[in-house]
């Protein structure tokens, strides 16, 4: 009996170490695969696959609050856009890695700057005029589900403390079902989801998020498909490729070139209409911009051009952004497709034009910037500036520094320059700023308040309606900075993710109408019309032994542009090389880099500017097949 004790006692020892042996040997998940899972079993909460897509805005806002994000109405409208039809899996994960969920202490400040008396408690008709009024203004009911809380509220009174301990409770319960819900159901737990699939973990590595370049995916020289996986030893100058294509092109100094763009001899004879416009760069890099209407109502000889708008009063110094480079692209609707007519492809130092002759109709205006040198920049410690003090009656006032900073953006959102805002103008600027747009009668109410000329809104009017938002935060700045900010400024009031310019229309036998129709990204018709203005005066190499695969070259004074077509059927991956360039700098914001390139499919590869304009600049592009 004691011998089979022993046995039994040393067989289960041994189960006991084998398991606890094979769990040390299960490889720990990255936190980029930790994220994925606990995304899908939020997906999944709505949607029986993650191969389904989201159809609508009311779906994109309940699949965000399953991961215990709580989206405003400009964030949804950020995503969501008049032109959206679906997003996939992919679209959500890039979705939730720009928009990170509130934490319980920036909970708590927000309930704070309410609770003045620190009391832990909140009236209820205190909050429900705060939160029916202000900021992202939520409805009655909303308002009432919170009320109706018991275990956080009592007398009339909110305690936010315990409703954050709930809330971020209730958040974590939720996950956690979610995640259980998906591990329980096998068929779930083995779907493939987005650019991201389980593997065994012999394979295991981190997913790759999709790019902004439509059918692309965009690798780094991090997570680019390696031979490393073939236990090769051999340096990656020393892979050999499937196929390889070269290009060269040694450019001169731009600075020093002849002006190519000239003016239509009698253009102060021709009728003419001007508008402004702005780039915006976005949290995940895309660039946003007004889009315009053009309508000619005669045939006529027509002369387009645009070019930054320079801000800056000092003699003889420009605006920061005056050297990102501006195009214009035109196009006329044709069967629900968008054509392309053409772009203003010759420039003037920092204008860029176009000459010929348009047809009566109604057409498409889209500005275009490289986004070589507007771009991401490397976070600094910044000293954050003052925008309001009180005086010494204790009343707020704007500091100069912020009064300019605010002139100026009254500058860029008067798109007709007439020296005053309408409804229309502020509502660009408002779905800029906040995601909504003033209605007609809080239009007359902020008339009513507010100095206006001509039903229109003065450039003080703007100033006295941001001092009365100051006003009504008892003078905290947040909601200031929240403009300003998406607005393209930084802590120092300096606008470094921002290109204000101006668009100016000459027509010779008719009054041009410009109209500015909308602000939006424009991926999928902008990037269709450079590709295809690339396929048309760009140069043309095959892949050899790859004849199906297509590398177009465009250069113009300010930069080049590279295009890839893959007319086969089959996906195919690319590295692209940049190492031997010099004086350059790429859109992609990587020397080397991979792209994926669907089948029957035609992708921008990148774009290229010199560094420095005063020097001379050479491409120098290797662009390999990889599989």
């Amino acid at each position: 009996m004691a011998n089979n004790s022993g046995s039994n006692s040393s067989l289960q020892g041994h189960k006991y170490a084998a398991s606890e042996q094979q769990e040390n040997q299960k490889p720990q998940q990255s936190e980029e695969e930790i994220f994925y899972l606990a995304s899908r079993a939020a997906y999944l909460t709505v949607f029986k696959s993650s191969l389904d897509n989201i159809t609508n805005k009311d779906q994109l806002r309940l699949v965000l609050q399953q991961t215990g994000r709580n989206p405003s109405n400009r964030v949804l409208n950020k995503y969501w856009t008049p032109r959206t039809k679906q997003l996939n899996f992919d679209d959500f994960c890039a979705i939730l890695k720009k928009e990170k969920p509130a934490t319980k202490n920036e909970l708590l400040k927000a309930f704070r700057n309410i609770d003045t008396y620190n009391k832990g408690y909140i009236l209820h008709n205190d909050l429900y005029q705060v939160l029916t009024t202000k900021g992202e203004k939520m409805s009655h009911e909303e308002v009432n589900s919170v009320f109706r809380l018991a275990e956080v509220n009592s007398n009339g009174k909110l305690d936010y403390n315990k409703f954050c301990n709930t809330f971020f409770r209730t958040s974590e319960q939720c996950a956690k079902v979610a995640s259980e819900r998906m591990d329980s159901n096998s068929k779930a737990k083995r779907q493939q989801f987005g650019s991201y699939i389980e593997k065994s973990p012999e394979r295991s590595a981190s997913p790759s998020s999709k790019s902004s370049q439509g059918n692309s995916k965009l690798y780094d020289s991090e997570t680019s498909p390696r031979k490393a996986e073939n236990k090769s030893s051999r340096p990656s100058s020393a892979r050999s490729f499937k196929a390889t294509i070269s290009t060269v092109i040694n450019m001169g100094i731009p600075s020093t070139r002849i002006a190519k763009l000239t003016e239509p001899n009698n253009l102060k004879n021709w009728l003419t209409t001007a508008s402004k416009g702005c780039f915006f760069l976005e949290d995940n890099g895309d660039i946003i911009s007004h889009h315009y209407k053009l309508q000619v109502l005669q045939k006529s000889a027509v002369h387009l051009t645009i070019k930054p708008l320079n801000l800056s009063k000092a003699e003889g110094k420009l605006s920061p952004w005056m050297s990102v480079d501006t195009a214009l692209y035109i196009l006329k609707e044709n069967d629900g497709q968008a054509d392309l007519i053409s772009f203003t492809e010759l420039r003037n130092k920092e204008t860029s034009g176009w000459k010929g002759e348009l047809g009566v109709g109604v057409y498409w205006l889209i500005p275009f910037t490289t986004g070589c040198r507007l771009r991401k920049k490397k976070k600094q410690t910044i000293k954050e500036a003052r925008l309001v003090y009180r005086d010494e009656n204790e009343d707020l006032v704007l500091t100069p520094e912020f009064k300019s900073a605010l002139s100026d953006m009254f500058e860029i959102i008067d798109l007709d320059g007439n020296g005053l805002l309408s409804l229309e103008e502020y509502n660009f600027f408002e779905m800029r700023s906040s995601g909504e747009k003033c209605d007609d009668d809080a239009w007359e109410v902020c008339k009513e308040n507010f100095e206006t000329k001509k039903n229109e809104l003065t450039r003080q009017g703007f100033m006295d309606l941001n001092l009365m938002e100051a006003n009504d935060r008892e003078g905290d700045p947040s909601d200031l900075w929240v403009t300003l900010q998406s607005m393209g400024y930084n802590k120092a009031l300096e606008m470094t993710e921002a290109c204000p310019f101006v668009i100016e229309v000459y027509a010779e036998k008719c009054k041009p109408r410009l109209k500015t129709v909308s602000l939006e990204s424009s991926n999928k018709q902008l990037q269709g019309a450079v590709c295809k203005s690339a396929k048309l005066k760009g140069d043309a190499k095959s892949m050899e032994g790859y004849e199906d695969v297509i590398i177009y070259t465009y250069k113009n004074d300010t930069h080049i542009t590279s295009v890839m077509e893959n007319k086969s059927d089959e996906k195919l991956i690319l590295q692209v090389n940049n190492e031997q360039s010099k004086n350059c700098i790429s859109s992609r914001g990587l020397h080397v880099f991979a792209v994926e390139l669907l089948p029957k499919s035609v992708m921008v590869c990148q774009h290229v500017m010199p560094l420095n304009e005063k020097q001379e600049w050479m491409y120098n592009c290797v662009q390999s097949i990889l599989s």
